[in-house]
């Protein structure tokens, strides 16, 4: 196995085991890849849930110009939600999965 599938292995436990969600895998590996080489940078490849500059690169960079959303409130109970189904307490969020979640959320599986 690579270790892109190492990694999409890992995010899929998180999503069974802390989601509590059965991933569809073949999304799952395309919000992953969709994340180019910052799955191996251990900083970019986690989302801080506490930290608002990080957040707000989640809602700009993702859910309105990669997902094509507009901009509201929703944006933000969106992502305060998806944190809360992670877990606030665990200390690795990992961005692949908070996007196969916020994806899921949106339903905007049709972008991948």
């Amino acid at each position: 196995m690579s270790k892109r599938d190492d990694l999409i292995a890992k995010y899929a436990a998180d999503l069974k085991d802390k989601c509590g969600m059965n991933p569809d895998m073949d999304l799952l590996t395309k919000v992953t890849i969709g994340l180019g080489p910052s799955i191996y940078n251990a900083d970019a490849a986690t989302v801080s849930g506490s930290d608002e500059k990080e957040l707000a690169t989640v809602k700009n960079n993702f859910l309105i110009k990669k997902l094509g959303l507009s901009d509201g409130a929703d944006l933000d109970k969106a992502i305060d939600s998806v944190i809360e189904t992670y877990g606030r307490s665990n200390r690795n969020k990992y961005r692949a999965v908070i996007y196969y979640m916020l994806t899921k959320h949106f339903k905007k599986e049709s972008v991948y």
